[in-house]
């Protein structure tokens, strides 16, 4: 992973708004981006795939679940790009309003699991 791929799969805003969530939470799966970002599940999935694809994400299976997060082998230099664009969005409305959708999304994974 080179720093032209990490640019590329940052510079789309929804994929951007997913990494910032990701890095937030941790892990999320398909429906609670979907519900936070307020965007159709096929999009979601498109994107995320663009993001496991460029190497920044993985996903773990969990039965029929499948769990996104950051990926532990990201080199130190994409972990501070992705600090420092964590400190730039959260002064933006867009990104606190995805991080406020989340918080209210009823039943959550964690409490019943949710299909992509």
């Amino acid at each position: 992973m080179g720093p032209v791929q990490v640019f590329k799969a940052l510079s789309d805003e929804t994929r951007l708004r997913c990494m910032m969530l990701l890095h937030r939470e941790g892990k999320l799966c398909v429906c609670e981006l979907t519900h936070a970002l307020d965007l159709s599940q096929p999009k979601i999935s498109r994107h995320l795939a663009q993001l496991r694809n460029s190497g920044l994400l993985t996903d773990k299976r969990e039965g029929q679940w499948v769990y996104y997060q950051l990926n532990h082998e990201l080199p130190r230099w994409a972990r501070e790009i992705l600090n420092t664009a964590v400190v730039a969005t959260e002064m933006e409305e867009r990104y606190r309003q995805d991080y406020e959708r989340l918080q209210t999304m009823n039943k959550r994974p964690k409490e019943t699991r949710c299909a992509i």
